[in-house]
């Protein structure tokens, strides 16, 4: 069977790279169901997260089996594939790499033996103490260059040392542990989940008639029909068997949730803090029409990611919506490369106008951040040419000014076009008549979350959990080993 490469349409364009996600994490504990497709649909709403390569571990109490592969969760696994995944437990994980190269070695979720079995673990987010770890294991201990292969092989390895259980190896070794994690882990017989003492990535509890499902998002618990019980807290480890789940903390929780989810990373029909991420989104979309007004006919959005933002802008400033440029959903599930001549017409690959709904009007383009803005750009281009009177560009977020070292791949700051342009600047290199940037303030507002229980570093720099500089870098592990 054909495999994927898994690559979304902002590929296309090598040099304007969306932000993206570390990863989707999905795990079930749940007698007489099917977990391995329970786990492949969990997987499946939680795309967006990770479209690298995806996995599912199972066990049906005895041994644990695990199947992945580069590509889409719909290109990794078929009927066939998922009618040998037999068990009651399973975790699954979709992935974008943001430590170690995007190859089969670091697809998960990862496997090592214990004195006791098998540890299987799949992991949501960036460990900045990665090297640090490293030097706690063997030579020859892992054979990927991921921090989620170093954390497996120091929890299996605390569990064989002192043979301990795997939750008591987890609530020893998971303090020492720096950065964001958002962990489902299991062994032949129980399922874990653990959250770090920030709570940077989201991750949920849910219930299912005879059983349970840990998820990032609560989009993934409706569709496995999984009733929501309650966010994991910052700092808490669960353990669900037969006997249910049982909770332990192993951390005092110092909440920090990303802002930047709540913005892009999140599905809009799931749920953060008691708030829907939708709602959130259209909210910001009318707090940035207070603060960036502008006379003009339409306002558009960029298709889908500034579609909520952008009817709140339409409702609060009363200027109609509409859709001004449509998408290919298509673009990047093919095998096939496009060539050069292709590839110089860039974002037509994946967006082209609708002339006659733009023709001599005035353009309010609503989009929710910009990183490079190669493709903001185009857009304006774009947009002139089919005869746009003026294009007034707002974002939804503030600028993005600062690199993200837990679980978001954004370039580095010299790369990200608002690390070394000011507003004024960005709209001229943009070609666009005027932008506007929703300010920090407003958006924080606009979640409900106090600013002091928010992670906001790649808007302002200030990071909640310390960064050495010896301890960063994607390619870290590939350099050690080299």
């Amino acid at each position: 069977m054909l495999k994927g490469d898994g690559r979304l349409g902002h590929d296309l364009d090598p040099q304007d790279r969306a932000p993206q996600d570390a990863c989707g994490v999905f795990g079930v504990w749940a007698t007489g169901e099917d977990v391995s497709k329970l786990t492949y649909y969990g997987l499946y709403a939680l795309q967006h997260r990770g479209q690298e390569s995806a996995g599912i571990a199972v066990s049906e109490g005895d041994r644990i089996l695990v199947y992945k592969d580069m590509g889409l969760v719909a290109q990794v696994f078929d009927e066939s594939v998922l009618s040998t995944l037999r068990g009651h437990i399973a975790v699954g994980h979709c992935r974008y790499s943001t430590t170690g190269s995007s190859v089969w070695e670091n697809a998960q979720p990862t496997l090592c033996s214990t004195a006791g079995g098998g540890l299987a673990l799949a992991h949501n987010g960036n460990l900045i103490n990665t090297a640090a770890l490293a030097e706690r294991l063997p030579p020859g201990a892992t054979r990927s260059t991921s921090d989620t292969e170093i954390l497996t092989a120091l929890l299996a390895n605390d569990a064989n040392d002192r043979e301990r259980s795997v939750e008591d190896a987890a609530a020893e070794l998971l303090p020492q542990v720096k950065g964001a994690y958002s962990l489902v882990f299991m062994n032949e017989k129980t399922l874990y989940a653990a959250r770090d003492p920030q709570g940077i990535r989201p991750l949920v509890l849910g219930r299912l008639e005879q059983g349970w499902v840990v998820a990032s998002e609560t989009a993934a618990l409706d569709i496995v029909g999984a009733a929501f019980v309650r966010e994991i807290e910052p700092g808490e480890l669960l353990t669900i068997d037969e006997r249910g789940v049982r909770a332990r903390r192993f951390a005092p929780a110092e909440p920090k949730g990303c802002l930047f989810e709540y913005v892009y990373l999140a599905r809009p029909d799931t749920t953060i803090a008691g708030r829907g991420v939708q709602s959130t989104r259209v909210e910001i979309g009318r707090r940035l029409a207070r603060e960036h007004p502008v006379d003009a006919d339409l306002v558009i959005p960029t298709p889908e990611s500034g579609t909520p933002a952008a009817i709140g802008y339409a409702e609060a400033s009363g200027i109609p919506y509409g859709q001004g440029l449509v998408k290919n959903s298509y673009v990047g599930r093919t095998f096939i490369q496009p060539s050069q001549t292709i590839r110089q017409l860039g974002i037509r690959l994946k967006l082209n106008p609708l002339r006659e709904v733009i023709a001599g009007k005035r353009l309010v383009v609503v989009d929710d951040s910009i990183v490079r803005g190669n493709t903001q750009r185009a857009i304006v281009r774009m947009l002139r040419e089919a005869g746009a009177a003026e294009v007034h560009v707002r974002i939804s977020s503030p600028p993005v000014s600062w690199p993200c070292f837990y679980g978001i791949d954004f370039a580095t700051r010299a790369e990200l076009i608002a690390g070394s342009l000011s507003v004024e600047q960005i709209r001229d290199s943009l070609g666009a008549d005027s932008l506007g940037y929703i300010s920090l303030a407003e958006l924080t507002a606009a979640t409900t979350i106090p600013a002091g229980r928010l992670c906001r570093a790649c808007f302002d720099g200030s990071y909640p959990i310390p960064i050495e500089e010896d301890s960063l870098g994607k390619y870290l592990l590939e350099r050690v080993d080299a």
